[in-house]
């Protein structure tokens, strides 16, 4: 009878209703967690959109303008639940002014003022001259007063707002060539050239005559002294992506033209320095009477072609002296002159080993050996140039050309490509690059390239939910600060964008050639100086771990106020760093104009690394006026 004593039966029930009410506050807990959880995390505010919104409507864009504020999101951060004491910890915003109208198109390192100062010789004025560390400007870069979004691609090939880049120099010095027209309001690209008259398209016509451009053995492509990148830009609907470069000289805004159209693109001459690529990087590489004098210095600036063309890449030229016997009197050169410049430039192809493919018409068109094996035996008759001895073939950041064959990597049989052969296109951007399949890229496996695909696809996919759908033609022009493999390029192939991939100078392991490799293109760079670039020529910059990289090394102010020169009116960054680095950057981007939110990592809140995103808002300098006298 004692197992059914009403003291019993109490202790039972008070016991279960204590499991009754754990088990309650247990599932509310649960349940306010995923709730919780996925109102913070479902949109991944779109921040983007708050601004982008007026799209081509230059009034709406004004509104923004004049009260920036609007323009932030009202979605609350998951970010901020778990770092509350990390955030809003500074009292005070340090406020970027506008730089003066006279800088809206500062290129630091080619600034033609500071240029004066260094050697004519060789054109080394030309090239990078950064400034000192009491010249750097503390001042934003201003868009020019009607400062409107460029065209979205493919319309953005043929088309630029004049009020963008108000040169019309190109449009007289090269009417009759057909570079670019003023329409109105408008800059019109019919894709005319100084060799091409009948058109790029027609041009690119003729090569492919010569050479396979269609198959996808050929994918990059580097353009020595540019003009406004015509060729560039039509090449890719070939599925050729080029390098385009032209300096900062007396054809003003050459490549600011290319940047502007969307066509990949970078300030650069030949003179002293090697070309920021690393070596076997470029499918093919061509000259349009480029201007190039390939024949001077020991043949120098062949040698350096063929430093950065795979084996087995093709090198065209057109234009002097190529046909020197029908054009030499529109040339106004003697035909005595030009043949010799023409047996000079074939005697140096001679020596790199080079086989003429064709000479046919305007175009003459030569190809780099497979490999060096018959190149060195060769030595016996040609003794220059020599080949290197113990040169790291990749480096090209502030590094001097020399008169030496650069060396291929060793093979086996006459027959084999040095260093390996790459797949064509696009089966190339997924296929294991040679350098990793080979072990030439310390601690970069097979399986750790792959894993990097996977990675970047997710990371994509996350995007997509933070920024404007990337099918639409909002973003174009694309800079990957930290680009490691090109896993982030690789993932955003299928779009109409494209990638600059930066490997930071004297990183290690160097990782530039493996991006080449994929059929991707890129540069070095040092993040404590200023691009090669012209202001206002991307739309969205990726800054993955760059932060912690340089804290050390120089101050990041600097960086960041670079990334706003580079950046077009409402463009879009995405940092990924530590919570510490990314409150850093966001107090200094909070005084020049940006709006920003940090967000937790694709994996969840325990993940260390986190995500801020950030939008230049649109604003413009003051069109100065004229004072009375």
């Amino acid at each position: 009878m004692a197992n059914g004593s009403p003291k019993h039966h109490h202790q039972l029930e008070a016991k279960r209703k204590r499991l009754t009410w754990i088990a309650g506050v247990s599932g509310l807990c649960v349940l306010f967690y995923v709730l919780g959880a996925w109102q913070h995390s479902s949109p991944l505010t779109n921040l983007t959109q708050s601004i982008t919104k007026a799209d081509c409507d230059v009034s709406n864009r004004a509104a923004v303008s004049s009260n920036p504020s609007t323009s932030s999101s009202s979605v609350a951060l998951d970010f901020d639940s778990h770092h509350q004491s990390q955030i809003n910890n500074t009292t005070s915003v340090n406020e970027f002014p506008p730089c003066d109208m006279s800088f809206s198109e500062y290129t630091p390192c080619q600034d033609t003022q500071r240029g004066r100062k260094f050697d004519r010789n060789m054109l080394k004025y030309r090239e990078r001259h950064c400034p000192t560390k009491d010249e750097l400007l503390l001042c934003l870069i201003p868009a020019p007063p009607k400062y409107k979004t460029p065209f979205k691609w493919p319309q953005s090939r043929d088309y630029a707002w004049y009020d963008n880049i108000p040169h019309k120099e190109l449009s007289i010095e090269k009417a009759v060539q057909n570079w670019i027209q003023v329409e109105g309001d408008r800059f019109r690209f019919p894709g005319g050239g100084t060799m091409f008259p009948r058109g790029a398209d027609a041009y690119i016509d003729d090569i492919n005559e010569l050479i396979p451009l269609t198959d996808g053995s050929i994918r990059t492509a580097i353009d020595t002294g540019c003009g406004v990148a015509s060729w560039g830009a039509y090449l890719l609907k070939r599925d050729i992506i080029s390098m385009s470069f032209a300096p900062r000289d007396t054809h003003e805004a050459q490549v600011w033209f290319a940047l502007e159209r969307g066509v990949p693109g970078m300030i650069g001459i030949m003179a002293s320095q090697r070309l920021p690529y690393p070596a076997r990087a470029f499918d093919m590489a061509h000259c349009s009477r480029c201007l190039i004098p390939w024949h001077k210095y020991d043949g120098m600036y062949l040698i350096e072609v063929d430093r950065v063309l795979r084996p087995g890449g093709y090198w065209i030229l057109s234009g002097p002296p190529i046909r020197w016997k029908k054009h030499w009197k529109g040339w106004e050169r003697t035909q005595e002159d030009l043949k010799q410049e023409q047996d000079a430039i074939e005697d140096v192809a001679k020596r790199l080993c080079w086989k003429k493919v064709v000479e046919k018409d305007d175009l003459s068109v030569w190809q780099k050996p497979l490999n060096h094996i018959d190149c060195i035996a060769s030595r016996k008759t040609y003794k220059t140039p020599h080949i290197c001895k113990s040169d790291n073939p990749d480096a090209g950041w502030y590094k001097e050309m020399e008169v030496c064959i650069t060396p291929l990597p060793e093979v086996s049989s006459s027959d084999e490509v040095a260093g390996g052969a790459v797949e064509k296109w696009p089966a190339r951007a997924f296929a294991i690059p040679p350098r990793i399949r080979s072990g030439s890229i310390p601690g970069i496996t097979a399986e750790k390239f792959k894993e990097d695909n996977n990675l970047w696809k997710d990371r994509v996919t996350n995007y997509k939910h933070i920024m404007s759908p990337l099918t639409k033609g909002r973003y174009r022009n694309i800079m990957d600060m930290n680009a490691q493999l090109g896993g982030f390029a690789a993932a955003l192939a299928k779009y109409p964008v494209w990638v600059m991939n930066v490997v930071p100078a004297n990183s290690n392991p160097d990782t530039l050639g493996v991006i080449y490799e994929r059929g991707f293109i890129g540069t070095y760079q040092d993040w404590c100086e200023a691009v090669s670039t012209y202001p206002r020529t991307y739309d969205l910059i990726h800054a993955g771990g760059v932060f912690s990289i340089y804290q050390d090394r120089c101050d990041i102010t600097h960086i960041l106020l670079e990334m706003d020169r580079i950046l077009r009116p409402e463009g879009t960054v995405i940092f990924r760093d530590t919570v510490e680095v990314l409150v850093k950057i966001q107090t200094i981007t909070n005084g020049m104009r940006w709006k920003s939110q940090i967000m937790d990592h694709e994996s969840g809140p325990f993940n260390p690394e986190k995500i801020l995103v950030a939008v230049k808002t649109y604003w413009t300098g003051e069109k100065k006026r004229k004072q009375k006298e």
